[in-house]
């Protein structure tokens, strides 16, 4: 390694990715368990030896769904999100909260669930830490294509915040311009229009 010749730090090459380390807990403690999320206090030791306390969430994971129709026009559903006391345009996405269900089952049966479609063709595109500070929560988004509409007799019945979801197509360059300036927000999303725009322009 190579320190950088004007400014603090070092020079990293294409290989820099992140890597596994995990320091010593001395004490854990459960504050909160649910089938959705958990919470606990930890005291990690670190390379020196101090003890710092820190609160883990522990949520059950997540995917996003980035469905792209014939006229490359990305599907966003508006939603009310009750902790920021918004509505927010969203990619379709949900919790991995079936037993055994892999990512790309749990990406299917959003994306029937929230906006009343199936895809012919998956791409996993992005994977993502959502908040490491103090989260274990892991998400993954894919790119769905070939889309055509679930039967009507085999569509989900929406409940909750989810009955009073929208679904709004919208250009996909139209999308990039309001994640660009903060009509859309949600980092999911966010996350996945960016990556796919630098997918589009390697």
């Amino acid at each position: 390694m190579t320190d950088h010749p004007t400014l603090p730090g070092r020079l990293a090459d294409a290989s820099v990715a992140d890597s596994d380390q995990s320091w010593p807990v001395a004490r854990s403690e459960s504050i909160y368990d649910s089938a959705y999320i958990a919470l606990r206090t930890d005291t990690i030791v670190d390379p020196a030896g101090h003890e710092h306390a820190r609160a883990v969430v522990q949520p059950n994971g997540a995917v996003g769904v980035l469905a792209i129709d014939e006229d490359d026009r990305v599907l966003l559903v508006e939603q009310y999100r009750h902790p920021v006391g918004r509505r927010l345009l969203e990619l379709p996405a949900g919790t991995l909260d079936v037993a055994g269900e892999e990512p790309l089952e749990a990406a299917v049966r959003e994306l029937a669930e929230e906006a009343d479609i199936i895809a012919g063709e998956w791409t996993s595109m992005l994977h993502l830490l959502a908040t490491p500070g103090y989260s274990t929560e892991r998400w993954e988004v894919f790119r769905a294509t070939d889309l055509r509409p679930v039967p009507d007799a085999d569509r989900t019945e929406r409940v909750a915040e989810e009955a009073d979801m929208v679904q709004w197509w919208l250009p996909f360059d139209q999308a990039l311009a309001a994640v660009l300036d903060g009509r859309i927000t949600d980092s999911m999303t966010v996350s996945g229009i960016l990556a796919a725009h630098a997918l589009r322009h390697p």
